[in-house]
């Protein structure tokens, strides 16, 4: 079972394994006493103020205390992570990196700016931002939500949120995160298919080299192999000696 577990771990892709493996470290941390969530919530005065910079990270990382909510966070995290990072990413780190920051971004700038958002820890709406992209980027896939209903994806996002509301959830998460994720889709998906439109998000570079490497000079000429000594290497030598016989 462990063997089994460390090979679905190690196939995660990149991403969604960081990602995911921080938020769970970061849970137990906390129910276990090693750190407290005053140490991690989103706080404006102590990170401009105290420097406390982890602040703009460890918020995404936290999920809520061990529970249905936690768990409920935590796959949804991973599945719909994965899936982007395994789909309309594919061979694109960087890029789908990019994505996250740039969605990190505005969830944080969008808390400080407007007072009545009023959360602390973003963990859930990146979740959700996740979800509304990938649902926009599959609209035929049919889905099922706990066998109570059918839909296609793009009403997920909604759903979701209609589910928060019978848990007695605050709506302002998953809006916010609905309108993170149909920012960066209409910037990256919408707006340069229109006329007159253009790209606007465009990955770093030192983002592409940082996770892809340095891309191959298209003019580079290798030189010739040489074989040294006019050994033809990789042939089976007693086939040289037929020859000569």
């Amino acid at each position: 079972m462990a063997h089994t577990f460390q090979q679905e771990y190690m196939e995660m892709p990149p991403i969604t394994r960081a990602y995911t493996t921080a938020c769970v470290l970061t849970t137990l941390a906390v129910q276990l006493d090693i750190i407290s969530p005053l140490q991690i919530y989103l706080d404006p005065t102590a990170v401009f103020s105290k420097y406390q910079v982890w602040r703009l990270v460890t918020n995404f990382t936290y999920l809520g205390s061990i529970g249905f909510n936690f768990l409920f966070n935590i796959i949804f995290a991973y599945r719909y992570c994965r899936m982007l990072e395994e789909g309309s990413f594919r061979n694109k780190t960087a890029d789908f990196f990019f994505m996250i920051l740039f969605g990190c971004t505005l969830l944080t700038v969008t808390t400080m700016l407007v007072p009545m958002v009023n959360l602390v820890f973003l963990g859930s709406a990146l979740t959700i931002m996740l979800v509304y992209l990938w649902s926009r980027r599959n609209p035929y896939v049919r889905m099922n939500f706990f066998g109570l209903m059918t839909f296609h994806a793009p009403y997920l996002p909604w759903v979701l949120l209609g589910f928060s509301v019978l848990l007695g959830n605050s709506v302002i998460t998953d809006l916010l995160g609905i309108a993170a994720g149909h920012i960066y889709y209409f910037l990256e998906d919408v707006f340069p298919q229109q006329p007159g439109g253009f790209k606007i998000l465009k990955t770093p570079r030192f983002l592409t080299y940082l996770f892809e490497g340095a891309p191959e000079d298209p003019n580079y000429n290798p030189l010739p192999e040489d074989r040294p000594g006019g050994f033809n290497w990789g042939e089976p030598q007693n086939r040289q000696e037929d020859g000569q016989n």
